[in-house]
């Protein structure tokens, strides 16, 4: 018996041997070289233009997978006025994504500011501030010196504010421009005499809700325009806006 055990156990091994060995019905399983994309920015990822400037081209990107060129796409997204093509100021951004033929993507960004030209706080109010913001009769240092915060012409005497309470969540809580309070405008019938039309409203950014324009004041002599908000989640924003000399 011991022999047969012997003799059957050898046997069930060769045959393991002789299985793990036989590799005729076994796929062969192609191999392949994968390139990442790979996108290089001509220029600066930084760009500010003149205030004056007429018109804008963009230094574009080149997108390369294995040394090889592929398509690049590129889009362009306003960040306070909106907006597709870079035509008028605010601050942009420019993104470059590029796909490799396995369809991994690579994307690169450029961020171009074109600020609007300071105006004489009596004809126009067109310009670049920073602002200082009292919410609900509080503030701190956190809250003051935010920037820029812009104003530009609309034509027929109508300015928009890149953000109505002036940079509060934007820059003073570091939550971005997706809470920024754009769109609201004024509309000026004599700025001399601050005589101002304030019958718009808009959210604040991604918390929403409505946001009206209570006051707007401008103080050519000291470079300033004061205002103040209310919005219907419960706070009052008081504004200082101070123009930053270019």
């Amino acid at each position: 018996m011991k022999n047969y055990r012997i003799l059957f156990y050898t046997f069930a091994i060769l045959g393991l041997f002789l299985t793990s060995c036989n590799t005729d019905d076994e796929p062969l399983v192609a191999s392949s070289v994968t390139y990442l994309p790979k996108i290089t920015l001509e220029g600066s990822t930084k760009i500010t233009l003149p205030c004056d400037t007429e018109s804008y081209t963009d230094p574009g990107a080149i997108a390369e997978a294995g040394g090889q060129e592929i398509e690049l796409t590129t889009s362009i997204s306003g960040t306070y006025f909106g907006g597709n093509t870079i035509d008028g100021p605010d601050i942009y951004s420019v993104a470059y994504s590029a796909f490799n033929e396995d369809g991994i993507p690579a994307t690169a960004f450029r961020s171009v500011y074109w600020p609007p030209c300071n105006g004489d706080l009596v004809n126009s109010i067109t310009g670049v501030y920073e602002a200082d913001v009292v919410r609900n009769g509080s503030t701190s240092p956190q809250y003051q010196d935010l920037g820029p915060i812009m104003i530009i012409d609309l034509g027929n005497g109508v300015y928009q504010l890149s953000d109505a309470i002036g940079g509060y969540y934007d820059y003073g809580r570091g939550y971005g421009p997706a809470y920024a309070a754009t769109g609201m405008t004024v509309t000026a019938n004599n700025i001399a005499t601050n005589d101002f039309t304030l019958d718009d409203t808009t959210g604040v950014g991604a918390f929403g809700g409505t946001l009206e324009m209570d006051s707007f004041t401008v103080n050519p002599a000291a470079g300033t325009i004061k205002f103040k908000t209310s919005w219907d989640a419960g706070y009052v924003f008081e504004v200082t806006l101070t123009q930053v000399q270019q």
